[in-house]
């Protein structure tokens, strides 16, 4: 594995102005800001995943959120979704602390990277077909890149499902046909015919409506983690 390929790769990706409507969108979001972070400077760029080059377990989400990710420059950084996902991962023993704030917080994971089928944030977030796949050639180049190591994902939401299985195609795992649908619970296994397989497991999105209304509990999502870590080979607390 080439040490250096991930975060030149994550340098690469802040730099993108493939899509016109997602720049606008991003920068302008930057520029007026939210009131309650009325003395930040956003960050108004792509946001790449975060997490050591060689993580075990991958979790896929959707997109940047316009006030959280394109604020902190940090996967689910600085919103309610964030805060969610981080403390369930400390929960479980995979994060070094419970919350995520900031980019220079001090939060490691634990052989665990967090990316997106979409780096910028998207108006409504609601990226269009045709930006998810212009966006897709950053997540094949991620998957290759953590190839040597990954053994299990975990992909938020129908979005994030949907999005990766063509990347993990690309990338060289096997997708059944039909493709497998999404489910909270999910648990599929893609063949490699060159290396070792990709165990995947599904799970409702952490955004606060699954939250908040209870379609994804606590319980729920500490027990897919746990699944998707043990599948990965990593220790998680019970």
């Amino acid at each position: 594995m080439d040490p250096t390929g991930l975060p030149d790769l994550d340098q690469r990706v802040t730099d993108c102005r493939a899509c016109p409507r997602l720049v606008d969108w991003r920068e302008e979001v930057a520029r007026t800001k939210r009131a309650a972070f009325a003395d930040w400077t956003y960050w108004g760029r792509p946001v790449p995943g975060f997490g050591p080059p060689d993580a075990r377990l991958l979790i896929v989400g959707l997109a940047p959120a316009a006030h959280g990710g394109n604020r902190t420059g940090r996967m689910f950084t600085g919103d309610r979704s964030g805060d969610v996902l981080y403390e369930a991962l400390y929960d479980v023993g995979l994060a070094s602390q419970p919350a995520s704030v900031h980019a220079d917080d001090g939060l490691e994971l634990y052989g665990v990277r967090v990316t997106s089928p979409v780096h910028c944030a998207p108006p409504a977030n609601k990226p269009t077909p045709g930006e998810r796949d212009t966006c897709r050639p950053w997540l094949v180049q991620e998957l290759r890149l953590l190839r040597p190591t990954v053994r299990a994902a975990l992909l938020l939401g129908a979005f994030g499902w949907q999005a990766a299985l063509p990347a993990f195609a690309e990338a060289g795992w096997t997708v059944p046909r039909p493709r497998p649908a999404f489910a909270h619970g999910a648990d599929v296994t893609l063949p490699a015919a060159d290396g070792p397989g990709l165990r995947l497991f599904g799970c409702f999105h952490v955004s606060q409506r699954n939250t908040f209304t209870g379609r994804l509990t606590p319980v729920m999502l500490r027990e897919v983690l746990r699944s998707a870590a043990e599948a990965a080979g990593l220790p998680a607390r019970g």
